[in-house]
Parts: structure tokens; C-alpha cells; sequence
């Protein structure tokens, strides 16, 4: 059995305000008790650890100054919300954390109304801080917006974007940046906690505010160099030039695990009225549990695991998963070819790229949480002659669709996308989903999308992409294990826009684009059983499509169902236009497309969300018999005619 937590004043805390009549020495411990229970909380349930203990702290202290959820506190990128969601009501179902009908394992504005934004990418904060700060001040309010961002979320574009504009509003915003990994600060100490509480203390922030006025009334030349002397005098002590440049008044480095620092520095922060303010917090990721202290790559996101061993519950394979086969691939095909580049935005370990720059160390990129400076980085790449891979999540290149329309597609440039996590990918639920890119890529001139539907499969797609220097291609493909075929020596060149028949039949045509070939197969033979013959072809491209199979399939056959993991819009609408266009809609052919429903699926175990989203072998066989039945119907009615 397992030993109970002991945290006496952990449960006393049902909300934020029970913390706030608390001594320093009961916030000490509260953090304590916090960290225990997050520690224990993600050991059942799997999960992001590493950043949440980081942030154990901050969070106590942040929910003790301010008055939440009237202050408004948004988590970027999402992934060290647990401790907040243990004390803001929700530890009664923190270990329901990515289950089915369970929390979620991000902020969620339907969960809470202490969590006032959803973040589940990246570097969204202080964009929505900054519009929920004028919110507030266009209606008359007075609350607090705070905006934790991590220092990897300061890699995008966007955080910048929306400091500037920030800056320039000159807006009542505190953005904490959480700094566990970037080498930005100086050695953090009783100094640097001296100097930050003075720097933002109401003393020298008056003092400060009397120099402003006093250079505004001096001529032009002058106000200016009494305005940089004064800010470069404070980066010199403290750092924070640059966000001085963008318009924040820098607070920091200050030790994110010491309460007694943070909680003055918050104070005063909470007290300013004067413009935003940037808190510079220094925090180490899985603080407080050893193992995550000691691997905190590993730790970051976890399975289920043995608190006292650290050691995770890991499945064993039956098949090598589909990131390993397309980063052996790679690597396989770069042996031949110097000029394979590999570009990733900051997710190397998720998509195998890892082993790539292992063996590669030169030819390989990661440019941080910036996808759409990747993707124009590649570009640019491929302008000289190099063959770039863009190796990336589906959900993540929708952040970059301007580069790869621009960019990308418009000039024809031999750009490779190689898209990890198509389709539904679990405990991540919606926010992550690889839902959309059949979509969004296959409706572009140029674009050439391909889709493997079994792990054999996509080595041949990494070999086609290598060698094919027409124009942008892409292919996609699922979180997890491959399907359990062979693997070849070598990938082979696929021959562009050709698919292939599995199984001959003539009354049914089932046209697979991906991995749920497998359901397609099993669906064919529940139909052979009732007597229907059934063919299933694997399309393996959306596009360029295979018009003569789509023409063979649609002549001979009475019902032809596509099926594929995406959303409207995709492989079935490049069919039906395909269809229409050539008259081959007669009354005698039913054309079913089964793609998934206008809807967005929360976490579940995949197998419950293709069951939800209508995509097994089951569905398919359901919408076979409907349309053949339809199509006795019109016989009939034709007939009596």
C-alpha cells in the first residue's frame, strides 16, 4: 500500500486565499508539501514534471501576493501548471491529470477560472497578457495581469512582438521569466536579491520617475542621453538591457526557490502602477526530486513512474516507432548525400533528430520554440543547393503556414517537411492534435504530400523526399509504433503520384491515405465475410493524386470510401473534386469520405479518439453497408420509375 503524503498544510489549502494569511516560514513549507504532491500526483499519472517542480515556488508565491483569479496569471507554455492546479481547487482530481475526462495537462479555460488562457504552444503570454491589460483598462479595472514565460518560450518571435508592442503602449503588465536553462543571468545571491528589491521598490522607482520627468523637460539631444545613461547605468548592474530596450522595467536575476527574495520582488511589482515590468527568475528544472534534478531531458515529460526509484513504466516495443524509423531513415539516406540538412525547432529529442545530430553534428539545426524562422531558414537553404528536412510536430507547423505558403511553396523551393504526430495523438488531447496538415499543405501549388501507412512505408518516403528536387514535399505520420512489418535495406524512390492495390475486389473500393491502411484491411475482410467483395488500396499521396487508380476504382466499383486522419477539406475533398470533374459521380458509384468530424477531440487513449472521431474498421464497415443500401435504394426507385 502506499504511504500517505503528509502535508498538513497543503490540506488546509482548498484556494489561493487560504495561503495569504501564512508566515514565511508556512510558505517554506507549503512549497514543500506542494512539490511532494506534484512529485507523487505525476507518478500515476505520467506527465510534464521537470518544469512544474521548478516552479514550485514562484507558484506559492505568486498566488499568495496576488489576489487570483481576479489578478490574472497565465502559464507559458502550460507544461508547469500543476502545482497551480493543485492549489487553485483542482488537487481533489489532480490525479486524473491527461485521462480521459480527467484534467487536462495544460491550462484550459473550461477547467478553472484560474486559468484565465489556454496556453498549450508556446510564447502566447505576454500577447494575451498584454490584451487582457488593456481589456482591464478600457473598462475602468484595476486588477494585475502576470505572464510566467519560460526562457525556452523566449526563443519565438512572438514574445518579442508582444513586448515591443507592450513597450510602446507603455501598458500595466508583470511578465516573470522563468529562466531554467539559458545562460542570461549572472551569479544569483544575496546581492542580486539586495539589488532587485531595491530596483523595484517604490523609493527608487520614485526617484526614478522624478529623473523621467526632469529629462522630458530637457531639449530633445539631451532628454535622450539622460534617458540611455540611466538605463545603460542599470543593465550594467543588472542584466536586463535589452528589455529595457523593449520598453519593460527589468527586475533580476533573482532565485525563483528562494521565498524570501521573491516574495518582496512580487510585492512591489503588485504595487507598481507605472508601465510593464519584467521579473527575471532563475529556477532549476525537477527542483527538489533527484532524478529530474539529474536528467531533466528525461524528466520533462514522463510515464508513470516509481517515485522513490525514479524509474519509469515503459512498455516494451512490439515495433520500432515511426520517429525512429524516419531519424534511421535519414540518417541512412545523409550517409549518401552531404548536402541532407536537418532542422528542428527546438524538439530534437521528439523527432529523432537527436540521433541524427549525434551522427551529424554540422548538418544539423535546432532554432529553438521558432517555427517560422525554421521553415525560412531551410528555405533559404535550399536556395543554395542544400536538401533541408524540417522535422516537426503537425501541430507546431501550423505556426509557420505563412513561411511555407511564401516562402516556400510560392517559389518552388525543394524544402522537406517531415511531419511527426499526424493525427490524434492521445494525453495531449486537442491542443496537439496533427488534425489539420492534409488540409493546409495539400490545397498549395507545389506542395507534394505524401503519407506512409506502416513504417516500411515511410522509409520509402524518406528516400523519395531526399531525391526529389521539384518543388516542397511533405509526409506525415503517427506518434508511436509502426504497424510491425519488415523493414528493408534500404528505402526506396516511389514512383510520384502512383498508389497501390492490396487486395483486388469489385463491388467495394476502400482508398486508405496513411497508417489506417491496417483498419482498412480488417474492415475488407468483415465485408468478404458478409459476402461483399472488397478492394483496399493504399494511396500514399494526397498529392499529386493518383487519377488513373481513383478513375479504375470509381468505374468498377459500386461504394468507394476514402479514409484518412485528417480533417475536411483533405484527401477525400482531392478526390471528390477529382470525381466531379471528370463526371465519373453517376448514379450507380456511392463515394463515402471518412475523415474526422468538425470537432475538436480531447485527451483519451488514441484507440478511444479514432473510436470517437469515426475512424476504425468498425465505421468503415458501417459506412459501406449504408451506402450499398442507399444504393439498392436508388436502384428501386429508379426502377419504379
Amino acid at each position: 500500500m502506499t504511504k500517505r503524503l503528509q502535508t498538513p498544510l497543503l490540506d488546509q489549502v482548498n484556494e489561493p486565499r487560504d495561503t495569504r494569511a501564512f508566515s514565511m516560514g508556512q510558505l517554506i513549507q507549503l512549497a514543500d508539501e506542494l512539490r511532494q504532491e506534484t512529485i507523487d500526483a505525476v507518478s500515476v499519472t505520467g506527465g510534464h514534471l521537470g518544469a512544474g517542480l521548478g516552479v514550485v515556488e514562484l507558484t506559492v508565491a505568486i498566488h499568495h501576493v496576488f489576489n487570483t483569479p481576479d489578478d490574472r496569471l497565465i502559464w507559458d507554455v502550460g507544461h508547469q501548471c500543476y502545482p497551480h492546479k493543485i492549489l487553485t481547487g483542482r488537487r481533489d482530481r489532480i490525479r486524473t491529470l491527461r485521462q480521459p475526462e480527467g484534467l487536462s495537462g495544460f491550462t484550459k479555460r473550461a477547467e478553472s477560472d484560474y486559468d484565465p488562457f489556454g496556453a498549450a504552444h508556446s510564447s502566447t503570454s505576454i500577447s494575451a497578457g498584454l490584451g487582457m491589460a488593456v481589456g482591464r483598462d478600457l473598462q475602468g479595472r484595476d486588477n494585475n495581469v502576470i505572464s510566467v514565460i519560460g526562457d525556452g518560450a523566449m526563443s519565438a518571435g512572438m514574445a518579442y512582438e508582444a513586448m515591443n508592442n507592450a513597450g510602446a503602449m507603455d501598458a500595466r503588465q508583470i511578465v516573470i521569466l522563468n529562466d531554467n536553462d539559458m545562460s542570461i543571468a549572472p551569479p544569483v545571491g544575496a546581492m542580486s536579491a539586495y539589488l532587485s528589491r531595491l530596483l523595484s521598490g517604490k523609493p527608487y522607482r520614485g526617484i526614478r520617475e522624478i529623473a523621467k520627468q526632469f529629462a522630458a523637460m530637457l531639449p530633445d539631444p539631451l532628454e535622450r542621453t539622460a534617458r540611455r545613461a540611466e538605463e545603460f547605468a542599470r543593465g550594467m548592474i543588472t542584466g536586463g538591457t535589452l528589455f529595457e530596450e523593449l520598453g519593460f522595467y527589468y527586475v533580476g536575476p533573482i532565485d525563483g526557490h528562494n521565498l524570501e527574495h521573491l516574495i518582496p520582488v512580487l510585492v512591489n511589482a503588485r504595487d507598481s502602477k507605472n508601465g510593464p515590468i519584467l521579473i527575471h527568475c532563475v529556477t532549476q528544472k525537477g527542483k527538489g526530486y533527484a532524478p529530474a534534478e539529474a536528467a531533466a531531458d528525461k524528466y520533462h515529460g514522463v510515464s508513470k513512474f516509481d517515485v522513490v526509484t525514479g524509474a519509469q513504466a515503459k512498455a516494451t516495443p512490439n515495433a520500432p516507432s515511426y520517429t525512429k524509423v524516419f531519424a534511421q531513415s535519414l540518417i541512412e539516406e545523409a550517409e549518401k548525400d552531404d548536402k541532407i540538412v536537418a532542422v528542428t525547432a527546438a524538439m530534437p529529442d521528439g523527432t529523432g533528430l537527436d540521433q541524427f545530430q549525434k551522427r551529424f553534428a554540422d548538418r544539423c539545426f535546432d532554432v529553438g520554440i521558432a517555427e517560422q524562422h525554421a521553415v525560412t531558414f531551410a528555405a533559404g537553404m535550399a536556395t543554395e543547393g542544400m536538401k533541408p528536412f524540417v522535422a516537426i510536430y503537425s501541430t507546431f507547423l501550423q505556426r509557420a503556414y505563412d513561411q511555407v505558403v511564401h516562402d516556400v511553396a510560392i517559389q518552388n523551393l525543394p524544402v522537406r517537411f517531415a511531419l511527426d504526430r499526424a493525427g490524434l495523438v492521445g494525453a495531449d488531447g486537442a491542443t496537439h492534435a496533427g488534425s489539420f496538415d492534409i488540409t493546409y499543405l495539400a490545397t498549395l501549388p507545389n506542395m507534394m504530400v505524401m503519407a506512409p501507412a506502416d513504417e516500411a512505408e515511410l522509409k520509402h518516403m524518406v528516400a523519395t523526399a531526399a531525391a526529389y528536387d521539384d518543388g516542397p514535399c511533405a509526409f506525415r505520420y503517427p506518434r508511436g509504433e509502426g504497424v510491425g512489418v519488415d523493414l528493408p535495406e534500404a528505402g526506396d524512390i516511389l514512383e510520384i503520384g502512383k498508389g497501390r492495390i492490396l487486395k483486388q475486389g469489385d463491388r467495394v473500393a476502400i482508398l486508405s491515405l496513411g497508417t489506417h491502411l491496417k483498419d482498412a484491411l480488417l474492415a475488407a475482410e468483415e465485408l468478404e465475410a458478409k459476402g461483399i467483395s472488397t478492394t483496399v488500396a493504399d494511396a500514399r499521396f494526397c498529392k499529386p493524386l493518383d487519377e488513373d487508380l481513383v478513375r479504375d476504382l470509381a468505374s468498377t466499383h459500386n461504394v468507394l470510401l476514402t479514409v484518412e486522419d485528417g480533417a475536411i477539406g483533405g484527401f477525400g475533398s482531392h478526390v471528390l473534386q477529382f470525381l466531379a470533374l471528370n463526371g465519373l459521380m453517376d448514379s450507380d458509384l456511392k463515394v463515402r469520405p471518412l475523415c474526422m468530424a468538425d470537432s475538436f477531440i480531447d485527451q483519451n487513449k488514441i484507440e478511444n479518439m479514432y473510436e470517437e472521431a469515426g475512424l476504425t474498421a468498425k465505421h468503415m464497415v458501417t459506412a459501406v453497408l449504408e451506402a450499398l443500401k442507399s444504393n439498392d435504394q436508388s436502384r428501386t426507385n429508379l426502377s419504379a420509375v
